[in-house]
């Protein structure tokens, strides 16, 4: 899987996104593959698109092993149309947030940790919920589904040099989304 990503970052160069309105930058990189891609400006802000932000190429297929990994565990008949590739260094976190950018909200999220253990940290559907901590170590899947589809998640830290997976260290998060409805 991992040299999977690898030719994906090689199509897709991993770039900083930046926040709405602000232009602040994210502390993560990160890239797409499938046939739409989670991108973030300051002047557009969230959205889905099918070409890479800073090369204008549409991102390449995602992997097989991951769609395998879909069709296992996913429970959902209808293929991911995205894959969001996180690369985490040792200071990247990522605030509470929300996926609902898509439309499709049936189909679970479907993520998989490589590389450096995070805290993982997961609340109810309001932001003011309570939340639980637990640590994320490589090759673990989390997915969000059902009641949980909508529960605000985040990654408060990274162990830095806790996996030999990726040599320089760092943490890769590969999220797997439906973005529209099935045709009918």
């Amino acid at each position: 899987m991992l040299e999977a990503i690898r030719e994906v970052v090689r199509a897709a160069p991993l770039y900083v996104p930046q926040m709405p309105r602000t232009g602040r930058p994210m502390s993560v990189r990160m890239t797409n593959c499938g046939s739409l891609g989670w991108v973030t400006d300051r002047d557009r802000g969230y959205r889905y698109q099918p070409t890479h932000p800073a090369t204008g190429e549409p991102w390449p297929p995602i992997p097989s092993a991951l769609l395998e990994l879909w069709d296992r565990l996913s429970d959902y008949p209808h293929p991911p149309e995205a894959c969001l590739v996180n690369f985490y260094d040792d200071k990247a976190k990522m605030g509470l947030h929300q996926d609902r950018d898509e439309t499709e909200f049936a189909a679970p999220v479907l993520s998989v940790s490589l590389g450096d253990a995070c805290l993982f940290r997961v609340g109810g559907t309001t932001r003011n919920d309570p939340t639980t901590s637990f640590r994320l170590e490589s090759g673990d899947v989390v997915i969000l589904g059902g009641a949980g589809r909508l529960c605000f998640h985040g990654v408060d830290r990274i162990y830095p040099a806790s996996s030999p997976l990726l040599p320089k260290g760092g943490r890769l998060n590969l999220t797997l989304r439906r973005v529209t409805l099935p045709a009918s």
